[in-house]
């Protein structure tokens, strides 16, 4: 026998966080004038641990990790989004991946590691800078969300 259970209706929200992230991540920069977050970090002129650097890219911790080890790899090169990825810009994706395999190698990395891309609000991206998500250290669950 199957019971039918009743569930109280929740009440919507006012501030959902999805809505929180969508805002933050459009209102966080002007993107025409104001530098993002990794801009200044890059341009050293917000303070960060720079664990790799190269003339591309550099790689720092994140700063709401989501596993032991979690870190951002970030082009020099500013691209908002990889939806908006141009011609041309093949080449410094290609080289983010390679920097993920170069800093897992440089970690010991053996059991595995998850690389993420956010892209848009609806994927809860918070900076509209490209940036690669490195996360290692725990066993992670499938699907991911």
């Amino acid at each position: 026998m199957f019971r039918i259970l009743r569930l109280k209706r929740k009440r919507k929200a006012k501030f959902s966080l999805e809505k929180f992230f969508s805002i933050l991540s459009f209102n966080s920069v002007n993107q025409n004038t104001e530098k993002t977050i990794f801009e200044k970090i890059i341009d050293r002129e917000i303070p960060s641990e720079i664990l790799m650097e190269d003339e591309q890219c550099i790689i720092i911790r994140d700063i709401h990790p989501c596993a032991p080890l979690h870190v951002l790899i970030i082009p020099k090169k500013k691209i908002s989004r990889l939806g908006e990825a141009e011609n041309g810009d093949e080449t410094i994706l290609g080289h983010l991946l390679f920097m993920a395999k170069q800093f897992a190698r440089k970690q010991s990395l053996n059991g595995g590691f998850r690389i993420v891309i956010n892209n848009g609000p609806d994927a809860l991206e918070t900076v509209p800078h490209l940036h690669v998500h490195l996360i290692a250290g725990q066993r992670m669950g499938w699907p991911p969300c």
